[in-house]
């Protein structure tokens, strides 16, 4: 089975922590399924869970190319060449990446408050841009962001592959069958 969860804001990708933190363990009761892939602690949005080890490997190996859609609310607004920078590729201190896509949008209709909500500065306006990226190493979004100049204050994950949060609200999950599952890829 696959089992799309909308994580919610400080929720560990991991089914138990032995500090007390909220786990992924905290909104799914299926036993058996695990993550395919992981999304940080301080980012929101879906992450997939699976008790299929083909399944999980087709989804979250490097080769396999699965897009992941994030939405990122940034400090500024972001120019032409900064989201320009982010297709051609920047440098990381683990290597080069890049996007697929980046673009502006507006704020995500429909979506939920953040508590605690991010910082507002009256002075610094902020924006959202939507960035499509094929890996998926450690916080591989925000140090993209914050390497063309739009530090990343909140993410979103929106989608994996043809998986997305719609009808979602922080905290649910919806399940589908592996044969379902396999069948969208």
């Amino acid at each position: 089975m696959l089992v799309l969860l909308n994580k919610p804001y400080q929720v560990l990708s991991q089914f138990s922590d032995k500090d007390g933190r909220a786990t992924l363990g905290d909104f799914v009761e299926v036993p058996g399924v695990y993550p395919a892939g992981r999304l940080d602690y301080d980012s929101e949005g879906l992450i997939l869970l699976t008790d299929n080890g083909k399944l999980q490997a087709r989804i979250s190996q490097p080769a396999s190319k699965t897009p992941k859609t994030y939405w990122a609310q940034v400090e500024g607004s972001p120019k032409t060449a900064q989201l320009e920078a982010l297709q051609r590729g920047v440098k990381l201190k683990d290597g080069p990446a890049r996007a697929t896509s980046a673009r502006a949008i507006d704020s995500p209709g429909g979506l939920w408050e953040r508590d605690p909500p991010i910082r507002y500065r009256a002075k610094v306006p902020d924006s959202w841009i939507e960035v499509v990226i094929t890996e998926g190493r450690n916080r591989q979004v925000r140090r993209m962001t914050a390497a063309v100049g739009l530090p990343t204050l909140r993410l979103i994950r929106h989608s994996i592959g043809p998986w997305s949060i719609d009808g979602l609200e922080p905290g649910k999950w919806r399940q589908i069958s592996n044969k379902e599952a396999f069948n969208a890829l």
